[in-house]
């Protein structure tokens, strides 16, 4: 009893920073998923570079600097809190400070004593890819019509998703999804995240019409579809490095839920492909 109540104070916490990062936008946004990058970076590394005995100091800061560096970068050049001469002159600053991470990052790996250099470069910049840059290119929202509604949508898609997936897994799931990474997972709970992902759809649209005015409902409920299919795969890629890192959950940061990268293992997939999903519809609607 007592776990589920820290566990649910944790959780609405949780929530409660995002919806306030999300609604308020601007240096709170990005305050925010800057922590979020650096918490779920030093998890990633720590995991991955365990097993050789961990990473050097100067490398892991040199990788969440990087990681820090992208985020902020593209978060500032696409929330448009600068001006566009302005935008320009950072947003290549931005770039070439990146590029130049990336250039040391390869070179100080040759003066590295530790004992799998080549396996820790990769999970270097496997964290940019996997952590950082769906991290930055969240910030794109922004430039979409209605962009905090459907910023804040797509969270709560996710949510909605797990929570149907938890339900109806629960009470009919008899059929496993993938059971060589995640033995609990099935297909009538996968399908059940699937019909509240997209139910949601009808709810922003028909009772706040004023926020979502940009995109039809069949739109939003196409996010939906996309929202729910690709949690549920970043829900699977980090079981699947969590598994083969042999851990249970990435970290203990959050009482009750595990480490950050246990919070956001949806949203790391999600992102990218519901950016896709949203620049198809523009073009094409």
């Amino acid at each position: 009893m007592k776990n589920l109540i820290l566990r649910s104070l944790t959780g609405a916490v949780y929530v409660a920073l995002i919806c306030a990062a999300v609604l308020l936008g601007g240096w709170w946004f990005i305050a925010l998923f800057s922590l979020f990058t650096i918490l779920a970076l030093n998890e990633f590394y720590g995991l991955c570079n365990s097993s050789s005995g961990g990473e050097n100091t100067i490398t892991r800061v040199l990788d969440i600097a990087g990681g820090l560096i992208l985020s902020i970068g593209l978060g500032c050049v696409n929330i448009g809190l600068l001006s566009p001469f302005t935008v320009r002159v950072l947003g290549g600053t931005f770039f070439t400070v990146y590029l130049l991470y990336l250039v040391v990052r390869l070179v100080a790996q040759l003066y590295s004593q530790e004992s799998s250099p080549l396996s820790n470069l990769a999970y270097s910049y496997m964290g940019q890819m996997y952590i950082a840059l769906p991290l930055g290119l969240m910030s794109m929202y922004y430039t979409f019509p209605d962009g905090p509604a459907m910023l804040l949508a797509m969270f709560v898609m996710i949510w909605l998703s797990d929570t149907g997936a938890f339900l109806v897994g629960s009470l009919i799931g008899r059929h496993k999804l993938f059971p060589r990474i995640s033995p609990g997972k099935t297909w009538e709970g996968f399908f059940g995240g699937v019909l509240f992902a997209v139910g949601s759809a009808f709810v922003f649209k028909l009772c706040f019409p004023a926020f979502f005015t940009a995109f039809s409902l069949g739109s939003l409920c196409g996010l939906g579809l996309v929202v729910s299919i690709f949690a549920t795969w970043g829900d699977l890629v980090e079981s699947l490095i969590k598994r083969t890192l042999g851990v249970k959950d990435s970290g203990s940061l959050l009482p009750g839920h595990g480490g950050i990268l246990d919070r956001i293992d949806s949203l790391l997939l999600v992102i990218p492909a519901s950016l896709l999903y949203l620049v198809t519809v523009s073009l094409y609607a």
